[in-house]
């Protein structure tokens, strides 16, 4: 497990990768972090995927100088569906396909705002697979294309205030077309429920006060349901 420099359009872009034990080859797996970055949490994300057998990179889309402007720049890129962050998650993806570790195939975990940019880059041909987890798009017009997307297992919550019927509408898009896929919303929890902050107390009790709470039982649950779909879409 190492933090790394990675060659993208705009420029070199660090990011932490993980390794599996043993030989391989093996599938990648490029992480999307959420709207906190590179966070310790995304890193132990990153390593649970290796452990897994997968090759994991996140890049560090926040790290391309003054962190206030990069947040911004890479919202933009997620609602407008073009700019820098998408370039650097395409070339986090080549760059673990030009690994010799790699078997060429690459799929992708985000969450929230990297949720929705593994929607937004599912029908585009870059991944094999995708597991977008409480993710949105922001223009209606964005949707559609999930039509030709590759396969998504997608989870989120049902008492996610700030993404009320997502799941029924990636849902609905994604039978019209025919495309493999497994989504699940899981009534009892909200936003960001397999995300585990750790927080100190008192601030659990704010998590779960603005339902962001995170929570084992459906975390584990949605975990299973991506390393299966991965076990038949990444192999």
């Amino acid at each position: 497990m190492s933090d790394i420099t990675f060659p993208a359009p705009a420029g070199p872009l660090p990011g932490y990768l993980a390794v599996p034990d043993g030989d391989g080859p093996w599938p990648g797996v490029v992480v999307v972090h959420d709207a906190l970055g590179l966070t310790g949490d995304v890193r132990r994300i990153t390593d649970r995927l290796a452990s897994a057998g997968y090759l994991a990179l996140t890049p560090a889309l926040f790290r391309r100088g003054f962190r206030p402007k990069c947040v911004v720049s890479t919202l933009r890129a997620l609602s407008t569906g073009a700019g820098v962050a998408v370039n650097d998650l395409v070339a986090a993806r080549d760059h673990l396909v030009a690994d010799p570790r790699c078997t060429g195939k690459v799929g992708a975990v985000g969450f929230c705002m990297g949720g929705g940019f593994c929607l937004l880059l599912a029908p585009r041909g870059s991944f094999d697979a995708v597991a977008p987890n409480y993710g949105v798009l922001n223009d209606d017009s964005l949707y559609e294309p999930l039509r030709h997307a590759c396969p998504v297992v997608a989870s989120y919550g049902g008492r996610d205030w700030m993404l009320r019927g997502a799941a029924d509408r990636v849902e609905r898009v994604l039978t019209e077309g025919g495309v493999p896929h497994d989504v699940k919303e899981y009534p009892g929890v909200g936003h960001s429920f397999m995300n585990d902050f750790g927080m100190p107390g008192p601030l659990r009790l704010v998590e779960g006060i603005a339902g962001l709470a995170y929570s084992e039982p459906e975390a584990e649950d949605a975990w299973h349901r991506i390393m299966t779909f991965f076990a038949q879409h990444l192999a």
